[in-house]
């Protein structure tokens, strides 16, 4: 299997993608845009600031920041 680069802001793309569909699984997004679901899980929980080994049973939530 060949491993493919994604540019830095493709992925930034790919997770806002996913954060703004509140009903849509990573598996939705993942197809629609053409990437491996393990993937752009991955991304989301780089984005999260957790390892991409982490398991969460909840959906990562935008927070504001103080």
């Amino acid at each position: 299997m060949v491993m493919k680069h994604y540019p830095a802001e493709f992925k930034a793309n790919a997770v806002a993608q996913y954060r703004s569909r509140p009903g849509a699984t990573i598996k939705s997004v993942a197809t629609d845009l053409g990437v491996n679901t393990e993937t752009l899980r991955n991304w989301i929980r780089a984005a999260d600031g957790r390892r991409p080994g982490a398991h969460s049973t909840t959906r990562p939530t935008l927070r504001p920041r103080p």
